[in-house]
């Protein structure tokens, strides 16, 4: 009998969140259609092991796991077309947002992709959008921020939005920024509902505003050479497995995101809901942003966002 197909997934969070539930539900897939021709196994926190939490790219493309996710602001410095999808305000909802990661642009932003890294990337997880957490005070317009030392992805935009919106954007991998907010060494983070309780941000952080201003997605990526390797109905199995867990793990995203709404105002946090024009002075202090994409990115891809 041949060696079974060793498949080890992987990410950056407890068993408990929508990702690492996603990872399970591709791997029982799997299982209940091969059986023991595959050999499953799950790292669903690299930190627990010594990693960051970018370290899962490199992981993965060493082959040192088969799968797992990341935020796609990650990898920016190396896909510069995925610099698109973190611009401020982009997408007004999670359907135009899924609708554009699911159609042309989410294939167009894999092809670049994989032009580059030695990933196969097979779908788009939902970060879903980001809200802005700190220490210090109500946050209602950009003025409030003025100052303030706020945790960005490595992304050159996120640096460009925050430092547009006042603040003094720190570029740093979760693992400093959970030590520094614990600390009280960094004033604001940036991150969806469910992150922020997942990392234990809401016991440092009183004060939440819900300013939507990203919405990122974690592509699903394998080891490139691995993947191609297998036999065909494999390739089928796990491609058909990661669309139905990206399904599975964007209804889990509004569950987790009202939980941890909840988890935050029970801890005594305040949460600010912007009006409309506060939400408006956000969005025209990002405008030298946007008319630089316009000009950086071309007509083309905007026109791969579905209109609302």
């Amino acid at each position: 009998m041949s060696e079974p197909i060793k498949i080890r997934m992987g990410g950056y969070g407890p068993p408990t969140t929508g990702f690492s539930k996603a990872l399970k539900f591709i791997g029982d897939k799997l299982a209940a259609e091969f059986g023991p021709r595959v050999a499953i196994d799950y790292i669903w926190n690299i930190m627990d092991h010594g990693h960051k939490a970018e370290d899962i790219l490199t992981l993965v493309e060493n082959g040192d796991i088969t799968l797992g996710y990341q935020s796609s602001s990650y990898l920016t410095d190396r896909v510069p077309e995925l610099g698109f999808v973190d611009l401020p305000f982009l997408f007004a909802s999670n359907a135009q947002a899924r609708g554009a990661m699911d159609g042309e642009l989410g294939k167009f932003l894999a092809a670049k992709t994989e032009e580059r890294i030695g990933y196969r990337i097979l779908g788009w997880f939902e970060n879903g959008f980001r809200h802005i957490s700190n220490r210090l005070r109500p946050i209602h317009r950009p003025a409030d921020m003025k100052g303030m030392k706020i945790r960005v992805l490595p992304s050159e935009i996120h640096r460009r939005t925050f430092e547009l919106l006042g603040a003094v954007a720190m570029r740093m991998d979760l693992t400093e920024a959970i030590a520094m907010i614990k600390a009280g060494t960094l004033d604001a983070q940036e991150n969806p509902l469910a992150n922020t309780v997942t990392y234990g941000v809401h016991n440092f952080h009183k004060f939440h505003t819900l300013t939507y201003h990203f919405y990122i997605s974690r592509p699903v990526f394998l080891h490139r050479a691995s993947f191609d390797a297998w036999p065909a109905e494999l390739q089928r199995a796990m491609r058909t497995a990661v669309i139905e867990a990206v399904a599975f793990q964007r209804r889990l995203v509004i569950e987790e995101n009202d939980s941890a709404r909840r988890t935050i105002e029970a801890a005594g946090c305040e949460i600010v809901e912007l009006n409309a024009s506060e939400h408006d002075a956000f969005v025209a202090a990002v405008q030298p942003l946007l008319a630089d994409a316009r000009k950086m990115y071309g007509d083309a891809m905007f026109k791969m966002v579905p209109k609302i």
